[in-house]
């Protein structure tokens, strides 16, 4: 599927960029400044479909943002052109077809950058080197980027997905270079939280998103573009919830109002503990009091 369409030489940024971490960026950038240098807008290569794209690599909770949010951070990031194509159509073509009818043909680039692990074609079978031939055979500029290390480890989706199934998105936030976040629609619940002084809005992650360690999370919710500071709760709730199925559940701290069936975007800022089982409601609100008074006094300055 193409999104875009070009008659005028791009610089295109190749890749799956699937969070549009530090890496990523940096690849965007280089493409970014050399077309400035060439006077030709930058063009940006990427992948839709969830949630059928992360079944390529055997598993489904892959997704570290939705095509729409993607989207909506590559513009924000100077691209001009978005090719998006559905993994399912591309997945079988030779690397020297892919270069040929896309990178050369429907991207019309005048100018290649990638990361250094790039692979395209076939089973990844297209590499670096390849990719280096094919552009210098029709004149094509190209320029492979680095890895971007964060206190020396190399940037990497599957570091990012991994710290964020441990818990640890302070640290995958580090890699990624911004918050990792999910909008998502507000669905009813049980409004348990409202009878101890703690409402909370209930939302579900898709499947094909990767999904946080269960636990209690210093957050940040986004109602009408005002960020509020609040504690999320992503598990099972075994005080409450019987039937054992995962959900969301934040508060919002200093909003009142109802959000029913509307998407309110949460940003994961820090880990605050485990999911537990409580004797009852009174020692569970006493421990969302501890968490609230955490939040409130770490959510702004922990950037």
């Amino acid at each position: 599927m193409r999104t875009e369409n070009t008659q005028k030489k791009t610089s295109a940024a190749l890749g799956f960029f699937d969070g549009l971490h530090l890496g990523h960026r940096a690849v965007i950038e280089a493409a970014g400044k050399a077309g400035g240098k060439l006077g030709i807008p930058l063009a940006v290569l990427t992948f839709r479909g969830e949630p059928e794209l992360p079944k390529f690599a055997g598993r489904h909770d892959m997704g570290l943002m939705t095509y729409g949010d993607r989207e909506d951070m590559l513009r924000a990031l100077g691209t001009q052109h978005i090719f998006a194509y559905d993994f399912a159509d591309i997945r079988d073509m030779q690397p020297e077809a892919f270069f040929g009818t896309i990178v050369a043909g429907e991207m019309n680039a005048g100018y290649v950058v990638c990361g250094e692990d790039f692979r395209f074609g076939k089973d990844g079978s297209g590499d670096v080197r390849l990719l280096g031939e094919l552009c210098a055979e029709r004149g094509i500029g190209f320029e492979t980027v680095p890895p971007v290390c964060v206190n020396g480890v190399p940037v990497s989706s599957t570091l990012i997905r991994e710290l964020i199934r441990k818990g640890d998105v302070s640290g995958a936030n580090e890699q990624l270079g911004h918050r990792f976040s999910l909008e998502l629609p507000v669905l009813h619940g049980k409004r348990l939280g409202r009878t101890i002084g703690f409402p909370t809005i209930n939302q579900v992650i898709p499947e094909f998103m990767v999904h946080p360690k269960h636990g209690v999370y210093a957050s940040r919710a986004f109602v009408d573009g005002t960020a509020f500071p609040a504690i999320t709760d992503i598990g099972i709730k075994p005080t409450v919830n019987s039937d054992g199925s995962e959900i969301t559940e934040t508060h919002l701290i200093g909003f009142s109002g109802d959000l029913y069936g509307k998407n309110v975007r949460i940003e994961l800022i820090r880990f605050i503990r485990e999911e537990k089982k409580f004797s009852g409601l009174d020692e569970l609100k006493a421990q969302l009091e501890t968490d609230r008074a955490f939040a409130e006094k770490n959510i702004f300055t922990d950037r």
